[in-house]
């Protein structure tokens, strides 16, 4: 008979999940950009058991992080998203040793031993500059998506630099070159690279450790990967599950903890 578990992870923007079966396969995975404080986390579990075809009772066990985990009540547990990082990492890159996650309001480099457990971290949660937060505000200035920025950023020869370190300053100073003539492509790079510039700054006081991955929703986002890993001079991994990083690394847990029950 198999067992299935959920990972439930509540962002500032987004809301994730996960759900693992008896062999820690992925079933099914759901996304919805509405974070902690929405319906976003219902909306997640209702998607994850519908396209699934499971039903509520059909899962053991449920892990919720992220920002907006305490105040979720359709989990059986919280741990903390630094962790589930870590532990979703491992699963997806057993050789990572560096994981540098950008979410939607902030930024956190983590220090992985080799059995995936976290030995150390930084974290920048006081500015929205070096995160999520900071590419909608510069997409929306510029008439583009979030998702556009990676083309853009890629059409330009140069990037151009953006000198403030304060979102609402940066959002003058982009306007300003606008109103300039300034280059779409190159102004694009250019945001890429202060993002990266950013979080590059907060790995070094980490120090960097080989091999290293993105997680989080801006790993999405190849201008920033590719500024980084130029900002960082390593090659970085990446997968298309960056942005579930978290909710993976909540259902491991919970398999964990259905797996020492059925041990006991």
């Amino acid at each position: 008979m198999s067992t299935y578990v959920m990972g439930m992870d509540i962002g500032s923007t987004t809301s994730k999940g996960v759900i693992l079966n008896e062999k820690r396969e992925i079933v099914k995975t759901f996304l919805v950009h509405a974070g902690t404080g929405t319906s976003g986390p219902q909306q997640v579990r209702e998607g994850l058991l519908k396209e699934s075809g499971l039903e509520a009772e059909d899962i053991l066990y449920t892990v919720a992080t992220g920002y907006g985990r305490k105040t979720y009540e359709g989990a059986d547990a919280q741990v903390s998203e630094l962790s589930c990082h870590g532990k979703g990492t491992h699963f997806l890159f057993p050789e990572v040793r560096t994981v540098i996650d950008i979410g939607g309001q902030d930024a956190k480099v983590l220090k992985l031993d080799a059995q995936g457990r976290m030995s150390n971290f930084l974290m920048n949660d006081k500015c929205a500059a070096g995160t999520g937060r900071f590419l909608e505000v510069m997409a929306n200035i510029l008439q583009l998506q979030v998702s556009d920025l990676e083309k853009e950023a890629a059409k330009a020869e140069e990037a151009l630099k953006i000198s403030s370190t304060c979102t609402v300053f940066a959002e003058s100073e982009v306007i300003s070159q606008l109103a300039s003539g300034a280059d779409t492509p190159a102004l694009v790079k250019g945001i890429c690279r202060s993002v990266a510039s950013r979080t590059a700054a907060l790995a070094r006081r980490i120090g960097v450790e080989e091999k290293v991955c993105m997680s989080g929703g801006v790993a999405n986002n190849g201008g920033v990967r590719q500024a980084l890993e130029e900002e960082l001079g390593v090659a970085i991994l990446y997968s298309p599950l960056a942005q579930l990083t978290g909710a993976l690394g909540a259902a491991l847990f919970a398999a964990d903890k259905v797996g020492s029950k059925e041990e006991s």
